[in-house]
């Protein structure tokens, strides 16, 4: 079936060009691009997996007390005041 379909000649330029390179012809080029947009339509978007939650308990260090804070990190060898 033909159509009429306007494009702006750069993007005829480019058209042509990449059919010259693929050995393909534009009405080729067209059918392809049209196809991979309805296809991707199609396609329910992609979701990235759930990060594992892990429950931590509760705070050993209460942190707005900075010598506790301090105290606790010399226990674990983190800090070094020397």
């Amino acid at each position: 079936m033909k159509i009429t379909v306007y494009l702006r000649k750069e993007m005829i330029a480019r058209l042509k060009r990449e059919a010259a390179r693929q050995g393909r012809t534009m009405s080729e080029l067209v059918e392809l691009a049209l196809q991979s947009m309805f296809e991707q339509q199609r396609q329910p978007p992609k979701r990235l997996p759930k990060l594992p939650r892990f429950h931590m308990g509760r705070a050993l260090v209460d942190v707005a007390d900075r010598d506790a804070l301090y105290d606790a990190m010399d226990d674990l060898k983190l800090y070094r005041n020397d």
